[in-house]
C-alpha cells in the first residue's frame, strides 16, 4: 500500500509528519503560522513573567505618552492588510478571504492605538490588572493560535 492510497487512520505518526513537511505552504499559510507564533509566544512571556509583563506592558510598551512605535506599527499593519488583499485577488487560494477578513479586524486595534490612546490603555490595564480578563484574554489567544495552526496546515 502506498501513501497515496493509506487514509490517515493508517498512517503512522512518520507518515503524518512527513506528509506534513512535504505539504506546499502558501503566504496564507505563512501568515497563519506567524500569527499564531506571535499569539503562542506572547502568552507564554505574559505568564512566565506574571507581574514584570504587566509592569512592562503599561510603563513601555503602552506608556502615558503615546510611543512612537506604534506608528510604524499601524504603517505596517495597514500595509499586511492591503498586502493580504491584494494577495487574495491574484492568488487562487481556496477561503483566502477568511484569513484576510480576520486580519483586517486587525485594524480596529491600530485604530484605537492611534485616534483612543489613552482609551485603549485604560482596557490594557483593566485587562492586565484583572486575572480573571486576563485569563481569558490569554485562553482566547492561545485557542486562536491553534486555530491559525489548523488553517496553516489544512486548509491552506
Amino acid at each position: 500500500m502506498t501513501d497515496y492510497n493509506m487514509t490517515i487512520s493508517h498512517m503512522t505518526n512518520s507518515h503524518i509528519i512527513k506528509e506534513m513537511l512535504s505539504m506546499d505552504f502558501n503566504y496564507f499559510s505563512y501568515l497563519c503560522f506567524a500569527w499564531a507564533a506571535l499569539g503562542i509566544i506572547t502568552r507564554v512571556l505574559m505568564v512566565g513573567f506574571g507581574d514584570k509583563w504587566n509592569r512592562w506592558e503599561m510603563n513601555h510598551a503602552y506608556s502615558k505618552k503615546k510611543p512612537k512605535w506604534i506608528y510604524g506599527v499601524a504603517i505596517i499593519g495597514v500595509l499586511l492588510v492591503l498586502l493580504t488583499w491584494y494577495k487574495v485577488f491574484t492568488l487562487n487560494v481556496k477561503g483566502s478571504w477568511i484569513i484576510a477578513t480576520i486580519l483586517s479586524l486587525t485594524l480596529v486595534k491600530i485604530s484605537a492605538l492611534l485616534f483612543n490612546y489613552e482609551k485603549f490603555r485604560t482596557f490594557a490595564s483593566n485587562t492586565l490588572n484583572n486575572p480573571k480578563k486576563k485569563m481569558r484574554l490569554t485562553i482566547s489567544v492561545l485557542m486562536m493560535s491553534i486555530v491559525f495552526i489548523l488553517l496553516g496546515l489544512f486548509f491552506y
